[in-house]
């Protein structure tokens, strides 16, 4: 399966390609972007594995990440979808949609990242039916976590995800 693409008024969701291997290493070298996930930038290996996964997500498993470009100009302004990663967190969320989004400092403070939510959620109701995603973040990242209200999530808890203390919250249908 290939993304479909979405639409916004602002916005276009489409399936990520290798031509956007520059722009998706540009965005995970950028500190601002970092600073809550993880807190290292990316190096081209890892980006170039990182668009792979969002890649073969589609195809193995039917859901993943969109590029989000900006409607009039194409411009590249980040990423958002749904995951399995499989992650090694306790407590676990085996079985359990992951959403996530990442912008483009340029585009932080928009309202890009919750006009993309908003519609991956949308597609998420319609298309796949799940009665549960959840999301995680570092616990002071608050911008994240305010989009991830307004898309309908409420903290459920907190994990231990690679020795740090992590924010978990749900959504439930």
């Amino acid at each position: 399966m290939i993304a479909p693409v979405l639409e916004t008024d602002r916005l276009i969701l489409r399936p990520h390609r290798v031509e956007d291997f520059d722009d998706v290493t540009a965005l995970w070298v950028d500190p601002e972007v970092v600073r809550f996930i993880g807190g290292v930038a990316s190096t081209r290996q890892a980006s170039w594995g990182r668009l792979l996964r969002y890649i073969g997500h589609w195809q193995a498993l039917g859901f993943g990440y969109w590029v989000v470009e900006a409607r009039g100009d194409g411009r590249f302004l980040g990423e958002v979808g749904f995951a399995d990663y499989q992650r090694d967190i306790t407590p676990s969320l085996d079985g359990l949609p992951e959403a996530g989004w990442v912008l483009a400092s340029a585009a932080h403070g928009q309202g890009y990242a919750s006009e993309a939510v908003q519609r991956m959620h949308q597609w998420a109701d319609e298309v796949k039916g799940w009665r549960e995603t959840v999301c995680i973040f570092d616990p002071d990242h608050s911008a994240s976590q305010h989009v991830a209200r307004k898309a309908g999530y409420e903290v459920s808890g907190e994990a231990i995800y690679e020795g740090l203390q992590t924010l978990v919250m749900r959504r439930h249908r």
